[in-house]
């Protein structure tokens, strides 16, 4: 679908040739009334319903014309179940009773209840809350100098789900569905600033080659149309972090969960799982709180698409997605997955920022993204909300092939686009910013004051769209949905012949418990240097923090955080149970936050169901109206924002045998709240301390459930009967454990959910390489290890055990100290003081980490996906830590603080996403920054002649298409102009220069033009084959390097996000002769602190650790990691006890100030 191969040059004279546009078609309605729309239906996929083309027959016999295709296809994806939620709007009876809520209406009723700080809901783009007031940091638009900007830093959340593109195309239907959300998130209010995200995943089993598990036993098959759920973890989760690391928005939460079981229904056993798959992208953003709200279009504003051309691709999305899939429709599920271009949404993005950042003068005056439907639903939704109609002409789109239909043009889902309104006098200026980021736009129409839409198409001479927008959006039937109760039974969960010691080690590797690691290192996790808390955790970086933390602002230490909560197997026993368990869920993973109040907390709720299938609309009323009029606003929480997908069933036919795989019901929450102090976020990472005791706070008060349970699904089963939560004690939970961690009394802290107590003691083992002795005071071992109830552990000392114990003594929640730590680094379990079992933490770690370990060692360089496994055993490793050769305290640049700052280049191009942290880090240590685009070197707005400082910033440049950095380089050097500027400011003796990662490659090749630098490598891909985000622990080398002048010999961690950083020399005697000069800057070094090659404490493969290199004159450095984004100790994923504000990387960046002087 992506590529194709050619096996003679005159194939591709297809690919080039030029051809007519297409015609516009109309369909025969006026002679063959509504038939002729039911063929149209057919053939070009629109899902319809029977009242919608009885609707639309009528519509247009009162018209007196006949639909053009453009028109109906229009109509099709603007009315979708993707689009319009029919569903959650409909009017319900159940069991003979009309029901006088929808259920969006029982979702909104959570915000009615619970409306206090949240800014915007249900009618953007994306929810906005309250945040922090802070200093933001950005750029002028007018003089391009960075500065802080004192201002309320409000939090915009949002969570998209693209299903049926991932099951179809798993790597674009990925990517696609996290640049949708993105570009949701910076089309929230006036514009807004998309900051972190969150990937989720759901899908059927596994069956890993050589890597089956005991209860993937069903072999049940699949349709053709689709690829296998291995695939789709293979691909998706690439095509994902891709398109998030490029556009540059750090992922930072997640989940992933197979299910595949026969399940009792109302008809008897079916097969449920996740053939067409959950892929969750969401995240959270800022946005100016002047920003917020949209208010009217002004008729005569001018209506813009900007972004990339139109292409015919993403054909039919939003109707495509809102039915079943099946294997007769194969032809128009493949034309309705999108493509991404993830580097021309980062283009858009720089314009939207320029705009957001000129506050009351920002010219957007309405902007919404282009998603579902293309243009043909955004334009429309752009006028309709900004109440006017438009006049548009479709030639005036921006085209990217030839012989497009108007029906292609106008509908097409071609991404990165975004369509908004500009006022006349406010057009130029739009202009100029757009030109200055080289980012498309096309004026497409016009707003005008009749509530009606016209497509003008001045190549044929007609009008492919002339509608009123009643027709469109006005009184479409509502759908009547009728539910009959029925009670249906699981049968028991049978553990009479399950042993411990085999339960443990098929827990462990059960996916939704095992590490999730293959998910985390292929994604940037310190992009935007406000990271301060990630997956990983601790001194050895193990996936298991329960939530994501970032700060507001590149000084601040007040944030936002966001976790998740999902426990789909549970509806098959309890509907309703499993929504509340998702909250509980994600309440408790944010828990380990800084949180104020349980009602600061909002959540996103995104619900996925097989509709009118079965008795999965039942377990969709029951559910939403559990969580919506009970339970969240029992908890004082809204939820203001969320999507749903209603069509989570695939049919087929296998040899003439119906075969179908439903999904559960399937509700995932995402969970956001303002944070007071990130620094403060607790981690399941155990503190060294033998006087302390492990606590086990359990809500639901020893109940031990078992159904639906990971226990459950690692023997096939699924169980009759499922944990559940009360609000009241989930309260009582949130207020004492915010006391504890206001008064510094938890240690570390650890929710419990997938797996049981078990999975979590064991995480907690893993994270801070500690033994722990289990103590059960239990007849039934495995409920109480493995039982999925709500709860937490806690560590905290052994004084403070009696302190704890009297706060939940009258709250009717069990508490027990349920472990110790030991010094022989085993797990020992131990029930009613008889041992039980015993295993090494590293044996159990193995265990764990062995599904990880499998799918990177087929999708990536088997040889280092190997390597990361075996480093479990080096018990040696002493992991993230410090050992400095200055005085961290000591600020060298004090004497200059009331001088004149230098000013530095901030130097960007197209697809360069890293300048902002990097001018931060420059700005704190007493520069000038400047925002530089390579367009104004080009156009003579800025000249380096300014500047005693260029630095070159990390991202993706040209979106690396000429490799990495090469774009940029051969820009300049192809260029007189720009190669003569750049040559003169490196022969200067008062300059300085330096490149980070994407600026590191660009000057690799720029070697020419840097005396000195002769010897230096170009970057080419890492050896593990894939983009690597790591923490990698360095040593400063003696060098030249005037940047690392008194740091030689320090060793500390710093962020490395690549995925070209393997130094190449151009011959042997190159490389020998600098790695035994004085250029070499920087190692990656192993646990023991020795320069290594061995993955993964090199990420990249690079020669003898090589990293950072310098010209012979000290003044230029090139260096693939990121000391721009952890220059704060806040922003380090690990902490080490010797940093206070700053880390080591302060350091460089106040040597430069010092040497400019």
């Amino acid at each position: 679908m992506v590529e194709e191969v050619f096996s003679c040059k005159e194939d591709l004279h297809g690919l080039f040739s030029v051809t007519a546009p297409k015609e516009l078609e109309t369909v025969n309605v006026l002679e063959n009334g509504a038939q002729a729309i039911k063929d149209a239906d057919k053939k070009l996929g629109l899902a319809l319903s029977e009242q919608e083309i009885d609707y639309l027959a009528d519509e247009y016999t009162k018209l007196g014309r006949n639909p053009t295709d453009t028109e109906l296809y229009m109509f099709a994806q603007a009315n979708s179940e993707h689009c319009r939620h029919k569903i959650f709007n409909a009017k319900w009876t159940i069991d003979g009773q009309e029901q006088d809520k929808s259920l969006f209406k029982m979702i909104r009723n959570t915000t009615e209840k619970s409306a206090k700080g949240v800014l915007s809901a249900y009618k953007d783009n994306a929810a906005v809350i309250e945040g922090a007031t802070a200093q933001r940091f950005y750029s002028n638009t007018q003089t391009g100098v960075y500065s802080f900007n004192q201002e309320e830093v409000d939090i915009l959340m949002k969570v998209e789900t693209h299903n049926h593109p991932t099951a179809i195309a798993p790597f674009s239907g990925s990517a696609t569905g996290v640049g949708g959300e993105i570009r949701d998130e910076g089309a929230t209010g006036l514009g807004a600033k998309p900051k972190a995200g969150l990937t989720g995943f759901t899908v059927s089993n596994l069956n890993i080659p050589n890597f089956e598990q005991a209860w993937e036993t069903s072999k049940y098959g699949k349709p053709h149309h689709i690829v296998t759920p291995l695939q789709i973890m293979l691909e998706a989760p690439i095509g994902g972090a891709h398109y998030s690391n490029e556009f540059g928005r750090p992922n930072l939460n997640g989940y992933f969960r197979t299910f595949e079981q026969e399940v009792n229904t109302s008809a008897g056993k079916e097969m449920f799982g996740y053939h067409k798959p959950i892929m969750i992208a969401g995240g959270m953003g800022n946005i100016k709180r002047m920003h917020v709200e949209k208010g009217d279009i002004k008729v005569g504003a001018k209506l813009i698409c900007l972004g990339g051309p139109a292409m015919r691709i993403g054909l039919g999305g939003g109707a495509a997605s809102s039915v079943v899939s099946s294997d007769t429709n194969s032809e128009l599920d493949f034309a309705s997955v999108q493509r991404d271009n993830a580097e021309m949404e980062r283009r858009c993005q720089e314009v939207i920022d320029r705009c957001w950042q000129m506050g009351e003068h920002n010219p957007i005056t309405f902007i919404h993204d282009v998603g579902a439907g293309g243009i043909s639903n955004a334009f429309p939704e752009l006028v309709k909300d900004g109440n006017v109609g438009g006049h548009f002409e479709l030639r005036k789109v921006n085209v990217g092939e030839e012989g497009l239909s108007p029906l292609e043009i106008w509908s097409n889902e071609s991404q990165e686009r975004y369509v908004l309104s500009v006022d006349p006098e406010s057009l130029e200026l739009f202009e100029q910013l757009c030109n200055r980021e080289r980012c498309p736009f096309a004026v497409v129409g016009e707003a005008i004051s009749e509530k009606h839409i016209t497509l003008n198409d001045e190549y044929f001479d007609n009008k492919p769209v002339d509608l009123p927008m009643g027709l469109l959006f006005g009184n479409t039937p509502q759908m009547h949905i009728g539910v009959k109760t029925v009670k249906v039974e699981q049968d028991a969960f049978d553990t009479s012949t399950i042993k411990l010691d085999d339960a443990i080690e098929r827990v462990l590797k059960v996916p939704a418990v095992a590490s999730k690691s293959f998910l985390i290192t292929i994604g940037d996790r310190s992009i935007t240097g406000m990271v301060a808390r990630d997956q990983m955790v601790g001194p050895w970086q193990v996936p298991v923090a329960d939530c994501a933390v970032t700060t507001a602002t590149v000084d601040s230490q007040a944030g936002e955080a966001m976790a998740m909560g999902e426990r789909t197997p549970v509806a098959s026993i309890n509907a309703a149970a499993s929504g509340r368990l998702a909250i509980a869920e994600t309440v408790t993973n944010l828990l380990a936050a800084d949180i104020e109040k349980l009602s600061d907390i909002r959540l996103s709720a995104n619900w996925m169901v097989a509709a009118n299938q079965g008795d999965e609309n039942q377990k969709l009323y029951e559910t939403v109206k559990a969580v919506g009029m009970e339970f969240a606003p029992a908890l004082g929480i809204a939820i203001p924002v969320g999507k749903d997908s209603m069509s989570m069933k695939t049919k087929w036919s296998d040899n003439g045998q119906a075969k179908s795989v439903t999904s559960p019901l399937s509700l995932v929450i995402s969970g956001f709240s303002p944070v007071t102090n990130a620094r403060k976020t607790l981690t399941p990472v155990l503190v060294d301390d033998n006087n302390t005791t492990l606590l086990h706070i359990d809500l639901s008060n020893g109940a031990g459930r078992l159904g639906a349970s990971c226990l459950a699904q690692a023997y096939n089963q699924v169980g009759n009967v499922a944990p559940d939560v009360e609000a009241s004690k989930l309260k009582v939970l949130f207020e004492n454990i915010t006391k504890l961690k206001a008064e510094n009394k938890i240690l570390a802290y650890h929710d419990v959910s997938d797996g049981g107590v078990f999975a979590t003691l064991a995480e907690m083992s893993f994270a801070g390489r500690k033994g722990l002795d289990i103590n059960l005071q239990t007849q039934d071992t495995l409920a109480k290890l493995f039982a999925e109830e709500v709860g937490v552990v806690i560590q905290v000392k052994n004084s403070d055990v009696v302190l704890v114990d009297k706060m939940f003594k009258d709250t009717e929640i069990h508490l027990c100290a349920i472990a110790k730590l030991n010094s022989s680094n085993e797990l020992n379990i131990f029930a009613n003081g008889e041992k039980v079992y015993s295993n090494t933490r590293v044996n159990l770690q193995k265990w764990w980490a062995e599904t990880s370990y499998q799918i990177q060692s087929i999708r990536d360089n088997s040889e280092c996906a190997k390597q990361e496994f075996d480093s479990i055993l080096n018990t040696d490793d002493k992991g993230i830590h410090v050992e400095v050769t200055f005085d961290l305290e000591e600020d060298v640049t004090a004497k200059f603080v009331n001088v004149e700052k230098p000013k530095v280049a901030i130097l960007r191009e197209q697809g360069v996403n890293g300048q902002v942290e990097m001018a931060a880090a420059f700005t704190t240590a007493g520069f000038e920054a400047h925002d530089v685009h390579m367009s104004d070197l080009h156009a003579g707005r800025v000249t380096l002649a300014d500047f005693k400082v260029l630095v070159a910033c990390g991202g993706f440049s040209y979106g690396d298409v000429l490799g990495a950095g090469g774009g940029w380089a051969k820009n300049i050097l192809f260029t007189e102009k720009l190669r003569d500027e750049f040559s003169r400011f490196f022969g200067r003796n008062d300059t300085l220069a330096l490149g980070v990662c994407n600026g590191c490659q660009m000057l690799a090749q720029l070697k020419s033009l840097i005396k000195g630098a002769e010897n230096w490598p170009i970057f080419i891909k890492n050896k593990s084959e894939q983009f690597e985000a790591r923490v990698s622990m360095v040593e400063i080398q003696e060098s030249d390097s005037i940047w690392f002048a008194d740091m030689a010999g320090t060793k500390a961690p710093i962020a490395v996000a690549h995925g070209e950083g393997r130094p190449l020399f151009e011959n042997d005697n190159q490389q020998q002769a600098m790695l035994a000069s004085s250029q070499v800057a920087l190692k990656y070094i192993d646990g023991q602190g020795q320069a290594t090659e061995m993955y993964p404490y090199n990420p990249n493969g690079a020669v003898n650790g090589l990293t950072a290199v310098t010209a012979l004159n000290g003044r230029v450095l090139a260096m693939m990691p990121h000391p721009e984004r952890v220059y704060r100790a806040i922003t380090n994923s690990h902490i080490p006890a010797e940093y206070d504000e700053y880390s080591v990387w302060m350091r460089m960046f106040r040597n430069a100030r010092k040497w400019v002087g």
